[in-house]
């Protein structure tokens, strides 16, 4: 018996798929201004996908893209580069297949407000084996995917109606909503094989082999407090970049830098006290400081030292980490003597200061011998755009991992496990 069935987690293995029609929830939220950026996670869920029909059973695919609904007036607005189609061209070109895909009556303020049996026609197709598979329109153009009440327990119900089984594959979406929450109160429910692997080696993270280092950066720092500390509390070592790294900064030096923020910087100063005694942030000395964010200007950036700073002095944008700082002998020997590596971080503000981020990934490729995890959609992006030979070199070594979710990781990690996550909760009591 492995971990993830010792708690009760229903697998897609176990599953009698023979003749069924399975409805899987994928995060395929891979879409940006109507193109791909990064196909990565729909490759990841490919051998969930052949494992369904492999095994006899015919597939309805889900996912979200973006944000649909407007935060000021809670419109749902179906734009075209918010849609499907890209993913299901991606699927319909890599696996030879053809996708049906509905046309949904959209309501202007609410989107759709429910599928309609203009789709009982593509699923008799479906089960006739004439179309390969079903890839149902942006989960968040349904009204009733993130709302509460009548709405949201309709569509639930809506959904379970199109299937025999449903399988979430859908590590990256964590939340509670009802496409990966509420339907599985209403048919038997099964973790991907995906969702299965990110689960595993999320236990790699949060019961990891020591020495443990964590990289985390962010843009924000309030929205990291909870998912930092309880980093800290696990590591023997932390790096910190990006705002997070800035603010730390301030806290700890009494200095200002411009796009910091006061209530951020009182905040950062509990981290401060708390590493007085405990010593486990490592300072990356190098910073580079620019007097614009507009770009990287000759002439209107400079590297400074966080040993020359004092009390009271105020500085530009400190928009990367200089290399230099990974040459530093407390810094490399904190990658160095690493057994586990966990990095959620891009430590420039892209797309025009990328050398602390490129410095950062070459020096933790070479500890060989530490299991390095990576964490998070922008990390992988820049890992990818950045050291593009490395990046290939290391997809199938055994020592990297690259999360699909990083907000998951967060999440499991700030909550101790990845089994107290909503929608790996609703599987389990589904089973139950």
């Amino acid at each position: 018996m492995n971990a993830l069935t010792e708690h009760g987690l229903p697998l897609i293995q176990d599953a009698d798929l023979n003749g069924k029609i399975v409805l899987v929830r994928f995060d395929h939220n891979v879409v940006k201004n109507g193109e791909i950026r990064d196909p990565f996670r729909i490759d990841r869920t490919i051998g969930t996908l052949f494992h369904i029909v492999e095994r006899g059973a015919r597939p309805i695919m889900m996912t979200h893209i973006g944000r649909p609904r407007e935060k000021k007036t809670g419109a749902i607005v179906c734009r075209q580069e918010e849609s499907v189609e890209p993913i299901v061209q991606y699927i319909e070109q890599k696996l030879h297949t053809r996708l049906h895909v509905p046309n949904f009556a959209v309501d202007p303020e609410k989107g759709i407000t429910g599928i309609d049996t203009s789709i009982n026609l593509a699923i008799k197709k479906l089960r006739e084996r004439k179309i390969g598979g079903i890839y149902l329109p942006n989960t968040r153009w349904f009204y009733g995917e993130e709302t509460k009440g009548e709405a949201r327990e309709t569509l639930a119900l809506q959904l379970a109606g199109l299937a025999d089984i449903y399988v979430n594959d859908a590590f990256g979406s964590w939340q509670a909503h009802a496409s990966t929450y509420d339907i599985t109160g209403h048919l038997p429910s099964y973790a991907g094989f995906l969702m299965q692997q990110e689960i595993l080696n999320l236990g790699r993270v949060l019961t990891p082999e020591q020495p443990f280092l964590a990289v985390v950066a962010g843009s924000k720092y309030d929205t990291k407090i909870r998912p930092l500390y309880a980093i800290y509390d696990k590591v023997d070592r932390l790096i910190l970049g990006g705002v997070i790294y800035n603010t730390y900064l301030c806290a700890k030096y009494n200095v200002r830098f411009r796009g910091v923020l006061d209530e951020d910087i009182a905040l950062a100063r509990e981290l401060v006290e708390k590493d007085k005694t405990q010593k486990k942030i490592v300072e990356l000395p190098h910073i580079v400081e620019s007097d614009t964010i507009e770009g990287k200007i000759e002439g209107k950036y400079r590297t400074i030292s966080t040993k020359d700073f004092k009390a009271g002095n105020s500085y530009g944008y400190c928009l990367d980490i200089d290399p230099a700082s990974f040459e530093d002998s407390a810094v490399a020997a904190a990658i160095g003597n690493a057994k586990t590596i966990f990095v959620n971080a891009v430590m420039g503000f892209t797309p025009h200061f990328t050398a602390g981020s490129q410095a950062l990934d070459h020096t933790i490729d070479s500890n060989s011998s530490a299991m390095k995890m990576y964490g998070g959609g922008d990390t992988l992006q820049e890992f990818k755009d950045l050291c593009p030979g490395l990046y290939l070199s290391v997809m199938d070594n055994a020592n990297y991992y690259f999360f699909t979710g990083g907000g998951t990781v967060l999440t499991a990690i700030e909550q101790g496990s990845p089994y107290d996550l909503k929608p790996v909760q609703a599987l389990i009591e589904s089973k139950r």
